[in-house]
């Protein structure tokens, strides 16, 4: 993988090099996303000698969530989760700070599609809504 690639192609390739169930987790929810979002934008952010594949962020107006793998589980971090309202019941980490909320999906684990890009578009409608008019 190469830096001159696009986020998208980096994220591609991230998840092609995931031969188990987390590569097809979170290939799932980018696909939520988008369906959710025809509007984001994919980034990859915090690329580091630690962790040489970056973190895969969809943005719109904002950061609305990262994409991050982990040995037993993917985790989606919602930038401003604490704001938004689950009813679903989706967010199930990240509750000990006023800001962030997270999703962690283990093995076998499918939240609901509908409720996911219902989070999605609340975060997008948050995000717009925070956005400072344009100075003339």
């Amino acid at each position: 993988m190469t830096t001159d690639e696009s986020p998208s192609a980096r994220i591609d390739a991230r998840l092609a090099g995931l031969a188990d169930w987390r590569g097809a987790a979170l290939s799932r929810m980018r696909d939520l996303i988008r369906e959710a979002d025809p509007a984001v934008v994919e980034t990859v952010k915090w690329v580091k000698p630690s962790n040489p594949h970056g973190v895969p962020v969809w943005e719109h107006a904002g950061i609305i969530c990262t994409g991050e793998i982990y040995k037993g589980y993917v985790k989606l971090t919602f930038a401003r989760g604490a704001a938004l309202d689950d009813p679903a019941g989706l967010f199930n980490a990240g509750f000990g700070g006023g800001t962030r909320r997270a999703i962690d999906i283990r093995e076998g684990e499918t939240p609901d599609a509908a409720a996911f890009r219902a989070l999605v578009q609340a975060a997008v409608r948050l995000n717009e809504a925070r956005q400072k008019p344009a100075r003339t």
